[in-house]
Formats: structure tokens, C-alpha cells, sequence
């Protein structure tokens, strides 16, 4: 097939052109032109804004695809756009969501049809999200469409443009840095690796049984938080310092009841959940959540276990996640010291310094 991706010089969106590449299909990408990437051989890249809309129809209306793979669409206005420009033109459109659109649940794991929080609880990122696929179901009902939605969780791997995940747990090993762990670390989460996601979208591509369906798209096991830093642990051959947050210290810091204090850098930090100069209940939390991998905590609490399945894209599609949580670990480990990110990557700790304060503190 010949697939447009929107947005293919970074993270998933280079994760999926390789895969694409890599099986022979024909790949063209739309970007600003702003990033440089590291395309493999015979790649085309045509370049646009996509909130210019004229300069959009002026350059896709040009092009002759398959396929369309849009990583990169946060906004309604995106994704009708796409619409108008592409029905009729296409045998599939493929919109990447966010599992960040599911509502708070103790039942595991949340299924494609777990309702999605449309409340207070929900940020900006995730309503526009929402509203993308509703338009998007609208016009597969309506139209007839070809579009599938495909809400990522959380994501390690060559690239990440979300440093403060695996990255700075990295940077903790080399720098010989104690480990924050909330409360008793049992709480589970779940990550995909981006070399195992792109094979999934690729093998979506041009299956009408996907059409007008929506599939979560993660890793196939899942680990306790402590589980999350004893593997890097192993991985990097380095005997992890843990240190446990006391749970009624998160509940603390969580409400609001109890302010870390942040150095002026930090508290502009977006929190997706009030953008910039969010107010110190978000970003305590927002930060929190970085000690260990933890999704939306806006709208899950800290000691809530948040799991998807798979289940539906593997009987349709017939994908099987090939890396384990540790096997993600270890390739993204190898790309991070290939890119010499081992010696020349740095973070400011500051946070985690005075939460290691307060904790010990709290503890005696």
C-alpha cells in the first residue's frame, strides 16, 4: 500500500514509517519540515502546517495514497479537515487516540467499550480526543468512512519525546539516585514498546473489519511499580536505592494538603491538565506520576491499578505483542546509550529532593 503519515519523523509516528518501510510499503509523510529524522530509503515528505487549512487542501489534494495513518491530529478541526480532503480518496484512515478518554474503574482491564470520562476530571487533551472520535464514528455511520481509532497508552522507545518517563529512570541508575516509590509499590500499570505498536497499525491497514471500531493499543503484561524499578535495576546492573512515599503522605500531597515546594522552572511545567502555571494540586500530581509511570492522573488516583486490553485488535487483526515490559526496557536502554544520551542527558532532580526530604522526615 502507499500510506501518508501525518507526523513521521518522530517517536511513533518514525517507529511506524520504519515498519512501513521495512514491509515494503510505500511511505509519504506531511510535516512542518521543523525536525529532522533519520528516514530510511525511499520515503517521500511533503510539508505543511495542518492548522493552515488552505496551504493542507493545497499539498494533500496533490497526493495519491492508500492509506492514512494520523498520528499527529489533536483537535476536531484536524481530524474534519482529514475528512474533507480525503473522502472518497482513500481505502482507510487510521486516527491514533489516547486511553487517557477511559473513566476511572476497579474492573480490569477496561475494554474498548469502558465508559470514557467526559466530566471534570477530563483535561483539554483528552476531551479533544474525545470529540475527534466522535466525529470520526459520526462519519463511518453516516458516509461510510473507512476510519479505525487506536487509543495509545503509555509508550517507551527510541525517541520518546517524553523524557521524564524511562529517561530520567535511567538517569536515576547512573546517577546512583534514590528511587521514589509511591505507597507500597503494588499498584500495576501497563506499557506498549513503539517498534511493537507500529506493527500493529501496520497490520490494521485495509481491514474493513476495523472500520468504524476503536482498539486500545499497549503492551501484553503488566508490572508493579516497584516491579518498574527493580527491572531497570537488573537491566543496568545497579542495586536500586527505593525509597516508599507512606501512603497517607500521597494522599497528602495528591489532594493538595501537603505543597512540594518547586523551583520557578518546574512550576511552568504543562500538566496537560492546565497547561502552563498549573495550580500545585496538578502539578504535584502530574510530577508524582513521573516518580513511576503512571497514565492520567487527572482522572486516576495514585494507588489505582489502570490496565487495557488487547484482546479485541488481537482476534481481529491477529497482532500478539512480541516485547515483554523488560524487553522494551532493554532495547530502549540499548538505543538510549547508542545515542550517547547515557553520558550527555540531565534532569532536574530538584522535586525528588525535597519529596526524599519530606519522606524521610515523615518516616523518622
Amino acid at each position: 500500500m502507499r500510506v501518508l503519515v501525518m507526523g513521521g519523523t518522530q517517536f511513533n509516528g518514525l517507529a511506524l514509517v520504519n515498519e512501513l518501510a521495512r514491509t515494503g510499503h510505500q511511505v509519504l509523510i506531511l510535516n512542518r519540515g521543523k525536525t529532522k529524522a533519520d528516514l530510511p530509503a525511499g520515503v517521500e515528505r511533503v510539508y505543511a502546517d495542518r492548522t493552515d487549512h488552505d496551504q493542507m487542501r493545497d499539498v494533500l489534494g496533490a497526493v495519491d495514497v492508500d492509506a492514512v495513518v494520523d498520528v499527529s491530529a489533536y483537535l476536531p478541526a484536524d481530524v474534519e479537515l482529514m475528512i474533507d480532503i480525503f473522502r472518497g480518496r482513500i481505502a482507510h484512515y487510521v486516527f491514533i487516540s489516547s486511553t487517557v478518554i477511559y473513566a476511572a474503574t476497579d474492573l480490569l482491564p477496561i475494554t474498548e467499550n469502558h465508559p470514557v470520562e467526559r466530566g471534570d476530571r477530563q483535561n483539554a487533551y483528552g476531551r479533544n480526543k474525545l470529540l475527534c472520535e466522535d466525529i470520526l464514528i459520526r462519519e463511518w455511520r453516516a458516509n461510510r468512512f473507512p476510519c479505525s481509532i487506536v487509543p495509545f497508552s503509555m509508550v517507551m522507545g527510541a525517541g520518546n519525546i517524553l523524557p521524564d518517563r524511562e529517561q530520567r529512570m535511567f538517569q536515576r541508575m547512573i546517577k546512583n539516585r534514590p528511587c521514589l516509590i509511591p505507597g507500597n509499590g503494588r499498584t500495576l500499570q501497563q506499557i506498549g514498546h513503539a517498534d511493537d505498536q507500529a506493527r500493529a497499525l501496520r497490520m490494521m491497514l485495509g481491514h474493513p473489519i476495523t472500520f468504524g471500531e476503536r482498539y486500545n493499543l499497549t503492551g501484553g503484561d503488566y508490572f508493579s511499580q516497584e516491579g518498574y524499578v527493580d527491572v531497570f535495576g537488573e537491566l543496568l546492573a545497579h542495586e536500586p536505592n527505593k525509597i516508599f512515599i507512606p501512603p497517607a503522605m500521597m494522599e497528602d500531597l495528591w489532594h493538595g494538603r501537603l505543597e512540594v515546594k518547586l523551583p520557578e522552572t518546574q512550576t511552568k511545567a504543562d500538566t496537560r491538565s492546565g497547561g502552563p502555571a498549573a495550580d500545585h494540586v496538578q502539578t504535584n500530581r502530574f510530577m508524582l506520576t513521573m516518580l513511576v509511570q503512571q497514565i492520567a492522573p487527572n482522572i486516576h488516583h495514585w494507588d489505582r491499578s489502570s490496565l487495557f486490553s488487547v484482546d479485541k485488535l488481537r482476534r481481529h487483526v491477529g497482532w500478539e505483542p512480541e516485547l515483554s515490559f523488560r524487553a522494551s526496557v532493554e532495547r530502549t536502554w540499548r538505543w538510549y546509550k547508542s545515542e550517547g544520551l547515557d553520558r550527555s542527558q540531565d534532569f532536574d532532580f530538584a522535586f525528588e529532593d525535597e519529596l526524599i526530604r519530606m519522606a524521610r522526615e515523615r518516616q523518622g
